[in-house]
């Protein structure tokens, strides 16, 4: 984090000249939506990475720029270009998480007066409505925010339903969760008999998890140490939280079911 807090005084001394901000013409790696002006009436939105592009697009945002990469899966370890700052300044709202400290510095580098708004990133289903519809007020896009949410509890009731239905021999699995991915295993209807991380497993974590004899270990893609419970028996699945490029959340609710319902049939 040290390093970071380096880069972020070294881009401080960048962007002292005006100059540099208005001569910035390349964005940011990835984004969504119409570009740094927004549309009539709709908000400019920057947001750190894809998880919280999507939050926003979620909640009704249609002009989303996201700084950090895809590609980068820590988004702490990301050094902070001069081109993000020049995004960071025509953007009404910066949204980020609370494990990336270096967001709303960013934000006052820049000169900006964007709103910054701290996202709580869980993809738990109750956590995720709570917070699109918190943004969709700070937006004011709250019917947009309420019809995703719709949707979303359609898609959700589908997949769970789905996956309740491959439970293998008609029983809820046992499952151990890394602590991001525990909402996966709720969707799954699975019953967590053990969570890890985000540090590595412990030799005494791994006595005690193998222990509870779990038939899945559901691990992080983003923070994945290898292999968490060797000798145990129990099945790895990687589970993803990170939205793609086109900010769109529900692919990350199908993906996981599929990789859940592939693990339980044992194919």
């Amino acid at each position: 984090m040290a390093r970071t807090r380096v880069r972020i005084a070294s881009l401080l001394a960048l962007i002292v000249a005006p100059a540099l901000v208005a001569g910035c013409t390349s964005g940011p790696d990835k984004s969504a939506g119409s570009g740094s002006e927004g549309k009539e009436g709709r908000p400019v939105v920057v947001v750190t990475t894809t998880w919280e592009g999507a939050f926003a697009k979620a909640a009704g945002a249609e002009d989303v720029t996201v700084i950090v990469p895809q590609s980068v899966h820590h988004a702490p370890d990301y050094d902070p270009k001069p081109s993000d700052l020049a995004a960071v300044a025509k953007a009404d709202f910066v949204v980020y998480a609370p494990f990336e400290p270096y967001a709303q510095k960013i934000k006052e580098a820049a000169g900006s007066r964007a709103k910054p708004v701290e996202v709580n990133l869980d993809n738990d289903a109750e956590k995720v409505k709570t917070e699109v519809a918190r943004l969709g007020k700070l937006f004011g896009t709250e019917k947009a925010a309420a019809k995703w949410t719709t949707a979303f509890d359609a898609e959700y009731g589908k997949l769970a339903k789905d996956l309740k239905a491959a439970w293998p021999g008609g029983r809820s699995p046992n499952v151990v969760s890394q602590v991001f991915t525990t909402w996966s295993a709720k969707l799954a209807g699975a019953t967590t008999v053990g969570t890890y991380g985000p540090e590595a497993v412990t030799p005494a974590q791994l006595a005690k998890l193998s222990k509870e004899k779990p038939r899945l270990v559901l691990d992080n893609a983003h923070m994945s140490t290898g292999t968490v419970l060797p000798g145990s028996g129990a099945r790895q699945v990687k589970i993803v939280n990170y939205p793609g490029q086109d900010l769109d959340l529900l692919p990350v609710y199908r993906n996981a079911a599929a990789e859940l319902k592939k693990a339980m049939s044992g194919s």
